[in-house]
Formats: structure tokens, C-alpha cells, sequence
């Protein structure tokens, strides 16, 4: 194991470019493959890009504010105080590597902004504890736990379609959580798998001392250090800024709105996310003015991401206008049956994401072939719905888009993560497959 991920290592390093060079590349790639394959000239294929490079804006938005909401809930007192508890009690390389991944996972389970960022805080306070840590090794384990995101609380396509009124409604009507995420086959999908991928990932720990790298000391000393109050003059302005009363008043009214959403019988959806954790982040940090403050290093983690989000609609705008989608879909598609046509959703799904790494924006390319297969075959809608959501999530784990955030954080190259994100990749994909064939030949 440890040759196999040397050798993944060594040739990401060589061969691997920085995420927005691969978001660069990816576009060229696309274009020249539907120009190869599809019946679409350039001028068409350049005016659908263009046209499509600001569709998802909206999209982008939600995105970025999930995420930077979610880096405040992680850095929020309350949470900082339990994280370093928790690190405190870690005293060996493989156990550090272990809890970064099931902090990663179980964060990413409930919200997946939340899950991003704290495994990568969890990960370098336990890199700056614990001597003989790998470094590049347990950033990539707390962020192979954002695979947990496809099976948990913030799944967008299960989410999506269980919300009256979604697009596609007319054609497979509101598939219930209970048929997705919360069925059986998931719940014990997500179980085995938070026993087994954190003992996989520290399985990868290097065993020969010289090959450790370990965290850079000059993080260690910028994370000591102290930030500058923002105010310290005793003005009216400046209580007002400081008040905890106002905090506690918004944050309150804000969750109330938030029980009464729920029991007026509404469903979870992406803006009554990003409504609970901002308001619940104003409640953990105390103050308009410490929330704005972590705010402001939040926005520092999403750059990357709001810069290359239109690349990807771009992207999703060249597979949607020319047909590319399809083509991949009924290349899998036709030579499914009822029970597998869930498994070639999902291989598909890995495939496609690449190209549209945002669940929400690969579903609306994705999801109609899929649906319309299903119900030809007589497969399960439910089932494979869930398919592209874990081919999305499990794509994921080496799609260089959502590990920004991750290097952000840890000030590494994608370079240095990316082979081991490789292996976990084929590990979690063995989980995967399994999962899929269980439910449909078991379940």
C-alpha cells in the first residue's frame, strides 16, 4: 500500500496543476470534445459558453455563503474550545490521522461547508500537537471526510427532490429523505464507512521516520498569535458593535423563524441552511463585530471557489448545449438493466463531475436521462437518484474544486494532497459500488 501511494504521490507531483489551471484546461478539453463528437459548429459552441458562463451566479452565491458561513460556525469559540479538546487527547500520528478524518466526515455530514473547514482547523491543530504527524496525509483525511456530505443533512439532489416544486417534479414526482439518505442501504452505507475509511486513511501514514513531512512552524506561530481588537475607544458605536444583547436578540429570532419553517411542514433546502448556521453563528461568537471579524477570514477560503464557479457553468454550458451529456449518460445507460442501471448511474455520475463538480448544477444535466431510464426499465427512482448524488460525492474526494478551501487553510499544493486522495478515492469507490449493488439486488 505504502509503494501504491508513493507511486500516486510522486506522479500527482510531477504531473498535477493548480486547481485553476485544471479548471483552464478542463473548459479546453470539453470544448474540443464536443466539438469532436457532436453535431455543433465553434460559433454555436462559443456563444453557448459565454452565455452560460454566468448561469449558475446564483448558484455561486449559495455556495460561497454556505461556505463561508460554515468557516464561522467551525471558528466560533464554542467550537474552537471542543476542538482543542478533543486534540489534546490525541497523542499518536495514526490516532491524529483517525480523528481528523471523523471530525472531517461528521462534520461534513451535518453541513458540508461546516465539514470542509473544520477538518481542515481539527487537522492542523493536531499536526501542531501531536510530533511525527505526516502533514499532507491528514489534511487529505479530514477532507476525504467530505464524502460524507452526498449522505448526510445538506445532500443537495436528495434534498432537491423531496422539496414541492423542484424542476422535475412532473416527471418523478417528491422522492421523501426517507427514500434517499435515511433509507437502510444509506444509513448502513454511512455507518460502515465512518468505521472504515478513517482506519483506511491512517493505514496510509508513512512508516519510515524520513519520509514525515510535518507542519511548517511558521503556522504554528501565526495560529499563537493574537489578532487586534477592532475597536477599544467606549463609544455608543462601539457598545453597539460589541453588544451581546443585540447578537443574542437576532440570533434567537433568527431560530425561531427557523422551528416555526420546519413545523409549518417546509423541508430542508439551501437557503434554510445558510438561514440556521448564520444565525446560529451569531448566537456561538457573541458579537456583531466578532462576526464580521471571522467573517472576513472566511471570505479569504471561498476566493478560489468564486473565481473558478463560472469556469464550471461555462463548462456545464458546453455539455448541456451540445449534447456531450447525453452522449456520456446513453453511452452507460444502454447497456443497463433494472439492477444495474444504478451502478453505470453511478460510474457516470464519477465521470460527469469532473465537468460539473457543483450536485446541484450536475443534477439538472444529469438527473432527466437518469429519471427517464429508471421508469423505462422499471429501476427504482429513489435508488437512483442516490446514485448520482454518490457518484458526485465520491468524485468529490480528487475534483480539485472543493479542495480549496482545504489548501486555504493549510497552506499546501494540490500537489502534495493529491495522491492520497487517490487511494481514498478507490477505496471509498469499492464502498460505493457495494452500497449500490446491495440495495439493488438485497434491498
Amino acid at each position: 500500500m505504502e509503494k501504491l501511494t508513493n507511486f500516486f504521490t510522486n506522479l500527482m507531483k510531477k504531473y498535477m496543476p493548480d486547481p485553476f489551471v485544471f479548471a483552464i484546461g478542463l473548459t479546453l478539453l470539453t470544448f474540443i470534445l464536443a466539438l469532436l463528437i457532436e453535431d455543433i459548429s465553434f460559433t454555436e459552441l462559443t456563444t453557448s459558453w459565454g452565455n452560460g458562463f454566468w448561469d449558475l451566479l446564483a448558484f455561486t452565491t449559495q455556495m460561497a455563503v454556505i461556505l463561508v458561513f460554515g468557516y464561522v460556525l467551525a471558528t466560533a469559540p464554542a467550537t474552537d474550545k471542543l476542538l482543542n479538546k478533543i486534540a489534546g487527547k490525541v497523542h499518536s500520528p495514526k490516532t491524529a490521522v483517525i480523528v481528523a478524518t471523523l471530525v472531517g466526515a461528521i462534520g461534513s455530514y451535518l453541513n458540508w461547508g461546516f465539514g470542509l473547514v473544520v477538518g481542515g482547523i481539527i487537522a492542523k491543530k493536531l499536526a501542531i500537537r501531536v510530533k511525527g504527524v505526516h502533514y499532507p496525509l491528514i489534511i487529505a483525511a479530514a477532507y476525504s471526510g467530505f464524502t460524507f456530505y452526498g449522505l448526510g443533512l445538506s445532500a443537495s439532489i436528495p434534498i432537491l427532490i423531496s422539496t414541492p416544486g423542484h424542476f422535475l417534479e412532473g416527471e418523478m414526482g417528491i422522492i421523501g429523505l426517507a427514500e434517499t439518505i435515511f433509507s437502510l442501504p444509506m444509513i448502513v452505507l454511512s455507518i460502515v464507512l465512518l468505521i472504515l475509511l478513517p482506519i483506511f486513511n491512517a493505514m496510509l501514514h508513512p512508516k519510515d521516520p524520513k519520509n514525515v513531512i510535518e507542519i511548517n512552524p511558521e503556522l504554528y506561530a501565526e495560529s499563537k498569535g493574537e489578532k487586534p481588537k477592532l475597536l477599544e475607544d467606549n463609544t455608543f458605536a462601539t457598545k453597539l458593535n460589541n453588544s451581546k444583547i443585540l447578537a443574542y436578540a437576532i440570533g434567537i429570532l433568527g431560530i425561531v423563524y427557523s422551528v416555526i419553517y420546519f413545523v409549518d411542514g417546509n423541508t430542508l433546502n439551501l437557503n434554510i441552511i445558510n438561514f440556521i448556521i448564520l444565525f446560529l453563528g451569531i448566537i456561538l461568537l457573541g458579537t456583531p463585530a466578532r462576526y464580521v471579524e471571522h467573517l472576513n477570514d472566511g471570505i479569504k477560503t471561498v476566493s478560489g471557489i468564486i473565481l473558478q464557479f463560472p469556469f464550471y457553468a461555462g463548462i456545464m454550458a458546453i455539455m448541456a448545449a451540445s449534447g456531450l451529456v447525453d452522449t456520456i449518460a446513453h453511452l452507460f445507460v444502454s447497456i443497463s438493466t433494472e439492477h444495474t442501471l444504478s451502478f453505470w448511474g453511478l460510474v457516470s455520475s464519477f465521470f460527469i463531475n469532473f465537468f460539473a463538480p457543483s450536485a446541484g448544477g450536475h443534477w439538472a444535466v444529469q438527473g432527466p436521462f437518469m429519471i427517464d431510464a429508471a421508469q423505462s426499465l422499471g429501476a427504482s427512482v429513489a435508488q437512483n437518484s442516490m446514485a448520482v448524488m454518490l457518484g458526485n460525492a465520491w468524485n468529490d474526494i480528487v475534483q480539485p474544486f472543493w479542495i480549496l478551501p482545504a489548501l486555504a487553510l493549510s497552506r499546501l499544493k494540490l500537489k502534495d494532497i493529491m495522491g492520497y486522495l487517490v487511494m481514498i478515492m478507490l477505496f471509498v469507490g469499492v464502498l460505493y459500488i457495494i452500497a449500490i449493488f446491495s440495495w439493488s439486488y438485497l434491498f
